[in-house]
């Protein structure tokens, strides 16, 4: 019995030591550019602006990291923060900051990621995806409630999203 054992630990450190030697050492990800994102920005800014809104707009890669940062002309200083969290949202669960809001709602029991950093239940966060891929997030936020909020903000961004479309295959 206590052979059997040594033979098997010495095939798992066999097994573990050649994973390690296949592994990758560099790893390449796609996610959006700064190109895209400044023709997806204004897009979605020029469709918040038809409806008189004012907002900050935030646009996130893969990794989190801000690619753009829009803030138009008397945008609440709020916002930048705000449209900075539905992004990240919108990328954290790979869904759009409603759809998390609303799953929030429904199970109480989870409520303990709302006290992550720059988690929001608020609408107006979109993930970016190529293809099945998530590739970044965009947020949005500035829309007043008496002309839709979240989900205006949130449609501004579709606008937006579909100005690159077709490069995101």
């Amino acid at each position: 019995m206590k052979h059997l054992r040594l033979k098997a630990l010495a095939l798992a450190g066999a097994l573990v030591s050649g994973h390690a030697l296949c592994a990758d050492t560099l790893i390449s990800e796609r996610q959006i550019g700064v190109d895209a994102a400044i023709v997806v920005a204004q897009a979605a800014l020029a469709a918040c602006r038809a409806h008189g809104s004012i907002v900050t707009i935030t646009i996130l890669d893969r990794a989190d990291r801000v690619v753009l940062s829009l803030r138009d002309n008397g945008a609440s200083p709020h916002s930048v923060e705000h449209s900075l969290r539905k992004a990240h949202t919108a990328l954290t669960y790979n869904m759009s900051s409603a759809e998390y809001g609303k799953g929030a709602a429904a199970n109480p029991g989870s409520a303990g990621t709302l006290h992550l950093a720059n988690i929001t239940t608020a609408a107006g966060g979109l993930p970016i995806r190529a293809g099945s891929t998530l590739v970044g997030a965009i947020g949005i936020s500035g829309t007043p409630g008496a002309k839709g909020g979240g989900g205006a903000d949130e449609e501004c961004a579709k606008v937006g999203l579909e100005k690159i479309a077709g490069g995101l295959k």
